[in-house]
């Protein structure tokens, strides 16, 4: 089965032979957990021709101490136009990982109303394994003037979650690891309490990725895994895991088969924290 909406991603092929246009942006979108590694280091040292560094924790919310809560409409629009992205701009993301930053970013842009945005599909890896041109060091592009406008039907908040629970008007599913699911492995940050938003289903975002070709699985392989994972595609979806992040990898699979799903910004960061949240394990 082909992708139903294959525009949410590009080949290496394809952007090698468009890197050029000055219409497109590159965006390299790498993010790290806590004590992992540093994304603009990476950056420095390799990225492709031309990429902006997109910051994951400074384009975010720093009025709270959750991590890289969505920013406020006015910030997105002046952070992402200081990096030379107009509303008229093709994006492209991508990371060096497992495409999860990559995804992530996707879902920040089309959730503050940009739907020209795709993933690089392979990311870093798939590029520089087939040999392609990098550069080092930092790109100063030209700034221009982007217009942020958040459409909230691709965000679910706290309380939105909780009232799910009781509601069930939407199905929940978590991308974190089976471990952390379950409550039998560590949370990687500290103070979180260990288990699961009751009710809710567990597919871990790396098996939307395949292990040895580095890419998003082909349509069919994605629809076989939610279904697996107890997810009924005809109804409506909600994405969560630790921090936002490798939520939007799932949010991105389901968008590649047709089907929408917003994105608990907050994820287990804010709800482990509370005290005042339910959880299953």
């Amino acid at each position: 089965m082909s992708y139903a909406r294959p525009d949410a991603l590009v080949s290496t092929e394809w952007l090698a032979a468009h890197i050029g246009d000055p219409m497109i942006a590159i965006v390299d979108a790498t993010w790290f957990l806590p004590g992992q590694g540093e994304g603009h280091a990476e950056y420095r040292k390799a990225h492709l021709p031309g990429a902006m560094f997109f910051d994951v924790d400074a384009i975010a919310d720093e009025t709270t101490s959750l991590p890289h809560m969505l920013p406020s409409e006015e910030k997105f629009g002046r952070m992402v136009g200081a990096l030379g992205i107009g509303n008229d701009s093709q994006v492209i993301v991508y990371d060096r990982a497992i495409l999860a930053s990559a995804a992530r970013v996707w879902w920040e842009f089309r959730a503050f109303g940009h739907d020209r945005v795709s993933v690089l599909d392979g990311g870093l890896r798939k590029w520089t394994a087939e040999s392609r041109k990098v550069e080092a060091g930092d790109v100063t592009p030209t700034a221009k003037r982007f217009v942020a406008r958040l459409d909230r039907s691709r965000v679910r908040d706290i309380e939105q979650v909780r009232a799910n629970i009781v509601a069930k008007r939407e199905q929940v599913l978590d991308a974190r690891n089976s471990g952390r699911f379950k409550g039998e492995e560590a949370e990687p940050r500290p103070g979180l309490r260990a288990g699961h938003i009751p009710g809710s289903r567990n597919l871990p975002s790396t098996e939307l990725v395949d292990p040895d070709k580095k890419t998003m699985r082909d349509g069919d392989a994605l629809a076989k895994l939610f279904t697996g994972a107890g997810v009924d595609l005809n109804a409506p979806v909600v994405t969560t895991c630790g921090s936002g992040v490798t939520a939007s990898l799932l949010a991105l699979g389901l968008h590649l088969i047709g089907r929408d799903a917003a994105v608990y910004d907050g994820s287990w960061s804010e709800w482990g924290a509370r005290s005042d949240t339910p959880i299953e394990r």
